[in-house]
């Protein structure tokens, strides 16, 4: 077979080992053999040939042609270092020699597959042959401090077979990036157990023991990776249910690899991840943090939608996205379909408005909003109470941060509120608004001055989050009964809604309320007091502090001091009346 790479990385003795594939030029290793060579007492693997046991193996991997498209990709020739990783294997390379060490270190993983497919890539995993991450990591420890180097964010991932996480990793952190440390591994499954029992292997069967082929490119001994590289195909070593069985959370991931570079998911794949066999699997063998940890990088990622199509297409959405036993209303059957639709148009939209708009953070959690939009009115209960459904997602279904739940609960929030608002934003005329139970009659103003007052109360509720709560409510504005279908059958009509969301931003922006969240109040708490002629604060102080916010918002050129005469009028009149009452 002819050599695909003119030249791997001159790493001496490191070893970045490629299959019979691909030509080494490495330190005077310039023609292709099926012998190994000695270098420095360290072998260099030229040349692998597979054992016949793999064959049936691989064939049963190669699964079925997808229907789809074929995918051409253009991979590098030659792997080029940074400076930093060039850093990061000099100290490698010097642990071996410091310590005489006859160990090969192998580049695995994902670093590998960037490199070729020429993107930057900012964590390394090393397979060791002879030891355990751990000890090696020591070693690395050692050596640094010997050359008066201090070493960084040092820490073990215990191994947890419970939840599918067979082997114990070591980190470090060196030059800013993390690199991740194993030991080559095999497995062997008892008769009566899932759970298999570890112990070194060689590369070749640590490579059948990866998730995908393109992740497996240690040496290519799948004898596939290369080949499914270029092909732009998500393909497992292994026969798919076998591979995710051994841990579920390799669907996910496949899902994943396959969304971001835009690869074809094969067919024997597809088939394995929606058997119940391995939804079960990955509903009670998985971490639900490791779960989120994976739909958070798909959302975060550059096609979060068709990662959440290839969830709902393979029936994995309500295995992912778990909701309680009982919800109050009851989730209509296809609301997957629903959820992604959401996501669909919310992702064009942030593009016709433009991602500038929003940073990556607001981007982010917009797209969980719409995500999820379909469930924020969905309850179910909690301790005896009420609680939003969505929080439930983010808590136990993907154990994400309360922040990232609190907030895209404020934007459902927020965006249900903006819906009232907007047809007087939009509007020419100096007509009255519409009741709203979030709006109260805190002052006595003309309507333009009550307008800037319920807007500017939303935005210090929302903050900086504004524009998304607004993207939110420009999906679903205007509401009726039969909008869901309506919106889904001229698919959003995304056009005009960007010009919707563009006239309602002006809008607000004329009003002065841009950043309006970061004005402080004119008057105190310790003022108010004063006034009422209070020792302590209490709903009274709080009740004055909403009335003087909304004053100072319908009089932006105010002062503290006609705020505080404002107050002292209204405070006496309201105590005449009483007297006269």
């Amino acid at each position: 077979m002819r050599p695909y790479l003119n030249a791997a990385i001159k790493l001496e003795p490191f070893l970045l080992l490629f299959s019979p594939n691909l030509r080494c030029k490495a330190s005077g290793f310039s023609n292709y053999s099926r012998e190994p060579f000695k270098f420095r007492s360290f072998r260099f693997l030229a040349g692998t040939v597979i054992p016949r046991r793999h064959i049936l193996q691989r064939c049963r991997a190669m699964g079925t042609s997808s229907p789809e498209a074929q995918v051409h990709v253009h991979i590098k020739e030659k792997i080029e270092l940074t400076e930093i990783e060039q850093k990061i294997f000099d100290r490698l390379l010097n642990t071996l020699r410091h310590f005489n060490l006859q160990t090969e270190l192998r580049v695995a993983g994902g670093w590998v597959r960037d490199k070729l497919l020429g993107k930057e890539c900012y964590d390394i995993d090393i397979a060791i042959d002879n030891m355990l991450g751990s000890e090696f990591v020591d070693k690395v420890r050692e050596y640094l401090l010997s050359i008066g180097e201090q070493a960084q964010g040092l820490g073990i991932i215990a191994r947890n077979p419970d939840q599918s996480k067979h082997l114990e990793t070591a980190r470090m952190r060196l030059f800013d990036l993390w690199i991740d440390f194993v030991n080559l591994r095999c497995e062997d499954y008892s008769d009566n157990s899932r759970i298999p029992t570890m112990k070194f292997g060689t590369a070749e069967e640590d490579a059948y023991r990866r998730d995908l082929t393109i992740n497996s490119l240690v040496e290519d001994l799948t004898g596939r990776g290369i080949e499914d590289l270029k092909s732009g195909k998500i393909v497992t070593p292994l026969s798919p249910k076998a591979t995710f069985l051994d841990d579920p959370l390799r669907v996910v991931r496949a899902i994943r690899f396959g969304a971001r570079f835009g690869f074809i998911l094969d067919e024997e794949l597809k088939t394995a991840a929606a058997y119940d066999e391995v939804k079960d699997a990955l509903s009670t063998k998985v971490s639900k943090e490791r779960i989120g940890t994976e739909i958070d990088l798909m959302i975060s990622g550059n096609q979060p939608v068709k990662a959440m199509t290839y969830i709902a297409d393979l029936t994995l959405f309500s295995v992912v996205f778990g909701l309680p036993p009982k919800v109050e209303p009851p989730v209509l059957e296809g609301s997957s379909k629903l959820c992604v639709a959401y996501l669909d148009a919310a992702w064009d939209l942030i593009q016709l408005i433009g991602s500038s708009s929003f940073t990556d953070e607001q981007r982010r959690l917009a797209l969980y909003a719409a995500l999820f939009l379909p469930f924020r009115s969905v309850m179910y209960m909690e301790k005896g109470k009420k609680s939003p459904v969505v929080n439930f997602i983010f808590k136990d279904s993907l154990k994400r941060k309360a922040s990232d739940s609190e907030t895209v609960m404020k934007i459902h929030k927020s965006s249900e509120k903006f819906l009232n608002l907007i047809p007087l934003l939009i509007s020419q005329e100096d007509s009255q608004p519409a009741e709203a139970d979030w709006a109260p009659d805190l002052i006595d103003a003309p309507f333009s001055s009550k307008l800037r007052v319920s807007a500017g109360i939303l935005l210090r509720e929302i903050k900086d989050f504004w524009r998304v709560a607004l993207l939110i409510a420009s999906m679903i504005y205007p509401t009726n009964a039969d909008s869901t279908q309506d919106l889904l059958d001229k698919k959003f009509e995304l056009d005009k809604r960007r010009e919707l969301f563009k006239t309602v931003e002006k809008a607000i922006t004329e009003l002065g309320l841009e950043n309006i969240w970061d004005v402080k109040p004119l008057v105190n708490g310790k003022d108010i007091m004063s006034v009422l002629q209070l020792k302590s604060g209490g709903p009274m102080v709080r009740e004055w502090q909403q009335k003087l916010l909304a004053w100072q918002l319908a009089h932006p050129s105010g002062t503290a001091e006609e705020c505080l005469d404002w107050m002292k009028e209204t405070h006496s009149n309201k105590r005449a009346k009483l007297v006269t009452e």
